[in-house]
């Protein structure tokens, strides 16, 4: 189920506290295709928040 794979980058993001191109790009690409649900937009928004706080890592 594509909203299974969504919260899967989400929760990797989270728990590794960093965020890969690669990763960016599957999850706008699986966000692009099949658009946002209240879970999935409450990770975005976690994930933007702890990237705004330097609390997650942007790694190539």
């Amino acid at each position: 189920m594509i909203q299974t794979d969504i919260n899967q980058i989400i929760d990797h993001i989270l728990s590794t506290r960093q965020i890969s191109r690669a990763d960016q790009n599957r999850l706008m690409s699986l966000l692009f295709d099949n658009g946002l649900g209240d879970q999935e937009e409450s990770g975005i928004n976690r994930i933007y928040e702890a990237l705004h706080q330097g609390l997650i890592r942007v790694v190539d």
